[in-house]
């Protein structure tokens, strides 16, 4: 073999590679446009550290894949036989991650999504595969709703000490009456407890008036509701108090 041909065989040929696996795939998905959210989405991540009991933030960045998916190709890849805990935490201007799973009761202190990574290397994978997670992020108070949206105000309270609830979420949901097709529109409150919510759909017809109930959950066993018309009730500032069922 030549010199020419020798250093092409090594150049192409080589076989060395690291195999990397991501312990977590995690897909923003914008709930009010209903679809997938490819840009400006921020992700911090945390680990749990077991001997102080406290999550510590990692300098490890967040890989974008083509399809829009977050992931965190090579986390994990150790030796050891104990998976690590890590939190991954979403932020995007106007919008208000929703943490729990669509399969999970909501509760307004979950503060990320919590993860394992099972140690691998090269030639055995990880344990257990990991699956593609759908975050959703909803309109913040601060959502800027474009022009013609009806939306409604207020803040969520406790029912006891009238202290703001913050993250709690607010919903309200109906059945249009031609088509009879169901909506969902929902939120979260801020630090301070304040909502804003938008109504793009129909409610129930009431007299000259819609009517809709907004519930708000703080965890299960802790919500409240608040039934209000429209167009009389839009600009009033709403007042939803949890209290425990």
């Amino acid at each position: 073999m030549t010199e020419l041909a020798r250093e092409s065989s090594t150049r192409f040929y080589r076989i060395e590679r690291s195999v990397l696996f991501s312990p977590a795939w995690f897909v923003p998905f914008d709930e009010f446009a209903g679809r997938v959210r490819a840009a400006g989405v921020t992700v911090d991540l945390d680990r749990f550290d077991d001997n102080g009991n406290v999550w510590l933030p990692q300098d490890v960045q967040a890989v974008r894949t083509p399809s829009a998916a977050i992931a965190y190709p090579g986390l994990g890849r150790r030796g050891g036989p104990d998976p690590g805990r890590f939190r991954a935490r979403f932020s995007a201007a106007g919008f208000a991650p929703l943490y729990p799973a669509d399969d999970e009761p909501f509760a307004a202190d979950t503060l990320g999504v919590e993860f394992l990574t099972f140690p691998y290397d090269d030639t055995q994978p990880p344990a257990v595969p990991a699956e593609p997670r759908l975050v959703r992020l909803l309109p913040s108070a601060a959502f800027p709703y474009g022009p013609g949206v009806r939306t409604v105000y207020g803040v969520v309270v406790d029912g006891a000490t009238q202290a703001p609830v913050p993250n709690a979420l607010v919903a309200a949901e109906g059945t249009t009456g031609g088509d009879g097709v169901t909506w969902r529109e929902r939120t979260l409150t801020d630090t301070r407890g304040v909502f804003r919510l938008a109504l793009r759909w129909e409610g129930q017809p009431a007299d000259d008036s819609e009517l809709f109930q907004l519930r708000a959950t703080e965890r299960p066993g802790r919500t409240g509701a608040l039934d209000i018309r429209l167009p009389e009730d839009r600009d009033r500032r709403h007042v939803i108090e949890i209290v425990s069922q």
